[in-house]
């Protein structure tokens, strides 16, 4: 073997390298996330009513995925400024991610009272209520959210997927032409629901 085929591909040595490094990098974010939560976990007992060091102190549990810690910051942020909007959002969110429909429903319910014209409040409703199974529900609130914005493709595709779960087949055709024109991956997605209801 010539000095140029040695070095055409990465050998043993290289590879453990490039693993060590990623673990290096895994382990210093885990380590700046935690390091993080310490700091905003001190800030809130050292500032026990600001309810902006909890909110923060939640997005920080969230991301690292700890939801019980950011359900209990964001719970302590609503309880101190009940007005602060992000927490509640973000309580309906975490209940969403963890498959607690019912909660997040719950949650996304109180937020849309806050702004009821929002399209996004409008469609994550909508979201929690079809994972619920309750259609028709979803249907209002997507039909709502693209009322005030009508190029919201996602909510047409779920109105549509909605549409299909509730018999009512010929007006999901109507999106999916719709949607054929503003976002073709989406179009391709509901195809398949109508095919599969087809059969």
């Amino acid at each position: 073997m010539n000095p140029s085929q040695r070095h055409s591909r990465p050998g043993i040595s290289g590879l453990l390298l490039l693993i060590l490094l990623a673990g290096m990098t895994t382990l210093t974010s885990c380590n700046r996330t935690e390091n993080e939560i310490n700091s905003l976990q001190q800030e809130v007992w050292k500032s026990p009513q600001n309810a902006n060091g909890y909110l923060l102190l939640g997005n920080a549990s969230a991301r690292a995925r700890r939801y019980s810690e950011a359900t209990a910051a964001y719970k302590s942020a609503l309880s101190i400024n009940p007005k602060l909007d992000e927490a509640l959002h973000a309580l309906g969110a975490i209940a969403f991610n963890q498959k607690n429909f019912g909660e997040a429903e719950k949650y996304f319910q109180q937020h849309l009272e806050r702004s009821p014209k929002d399209s996004l409040r409008l469609y994550d409703l909508g979201n929690a209520q079809m994972q619920l199974g309750q259609f028709d529900k979803a249907v209002t609130s997507y039909s709502n959210a693209i009322e005030n914005s009508d190029s919201f493709t996602d909510a047409h595709y779920n109105l549509a997927v909605c549409y299909i779960r509730t018999g009512r087949r010929a007006e999901a055709e109507v999106i999916y032409k719709w949607l054929l024109v503003k976002n073709n991956y989406l179009a391709l997605s509901l195809q398949k629901h109508l095919k599969n209801e087809a059969r």
